[in-house]
């Protein structure tokens, strides 16, 4: 019996109880084994995925986070990463990110690049949520965008898809010239939520360069680094596993 046949019935018991727990049955529980994130056999992998699985079984997907009135925004919002310095991305700066494009593909019907001006011209709104970071500092901010979900109905995701991939803007670092690519993934509960936003806009102006211009992911129940600051290219997908590692801190899911 090899280990990882071991922890996956130890996960597989602990999702039975919280389904039992929750009073949704074992019939219901059965039908959805679908509540495994993709490092449920890491060393964490049991305990991210009972906190993982009763998230989602207690929650709705659409239950929404604290929303704060403005007088409430951070007068300080701290920084974590800075901007690109290569000379693409400093291109992109001084023209305002004309030639830019974030590029939606994978299991989708309709594969597409939308520039910031397109993104721009789409049904906006604004959410003023806490951003959280797992080093223990936070501040609350105004975020403004589209909806992500927007964005997958003009794609037309397949019915297969299950997770997103989020692929942001090289970052080389200053002193070695290596280039540190921090993608990160969510599932489509997630991507489908009403408060999750592609967000061009913070505090009532454009998006700061060192918070990841020119947009970013800006989801209200995750942790501030399953944000992923400038992105470039999102990638549906059914198997998550073709990537390999991924190159983000901490567990996958980062839910609050």
């Amino acid at each position: 019996m090899s280990i990882d046949f071991t922890r996956r019935k130890l996960i597989t018991a602990s999702l039975a109880t919280a389904a039992g727990a929750t009073g949704l049955g074992a019939a219901h529980y059965g039908s959805r084994l679908l509540w495994l994130p993709p490092d449920y056999a890491s060393v964490q992998g049991a305990g991210e995925t009972l906190t993982y699985s009763v998230q989602r079984l207690l929650t709705s997907n659409r239950s929404l986070a604290r929303e704060f009135p403005p007088s409430m925004i951070s007068k300080i919002a701290i920084i974590n990463g800075r901007a690109p310095k290569d000379d693409t991305y400093q291109r992109w700066l001084t023209n305002g990110f004309d030639g830019w494009q974030l590029r939606i593909e994978g299991q989708v019907e309709r594969p597409a690049s939308f520039t910031l001006r397109e993104l721009r011209q789409m049904p906006a709104e604004s959410h003023t949520i806490l951003h959280a970071c797992e080093q223990g500092w936070s501040f609350i901010a105004q975020w403004t965008g589209v909806r992500l979900s927007h964005l997958l109905e003009l794609v037309q995701t397949r019915p297969n898809a299950r997770h997103l991939v989020m692929i942001p803007v090289p970052n080389p670092q200053e002193r070695t010239g290596i280039v540190r690519l921090f993608w990160d993934s969510i599932d489509m509960a997630d991507a489908l939520h009403p408060q999750t936003l592609i967000a061009y806009g913070m505090n009532g102006g454009d998006l700061p360069p060192d918070h990841g211009a020119p947009v970013r992911l800006r989801m209200s129940r995750q942790l501030g680094y399953k944000n992923v600051k400038f992105l470039s290219r999102i990638i549906v997908t059914d198997n998550i596993d073709q990537f390999g590692v991924r190159g983000g801190p901490g567990t996958w899911y980062g839910g609050i």
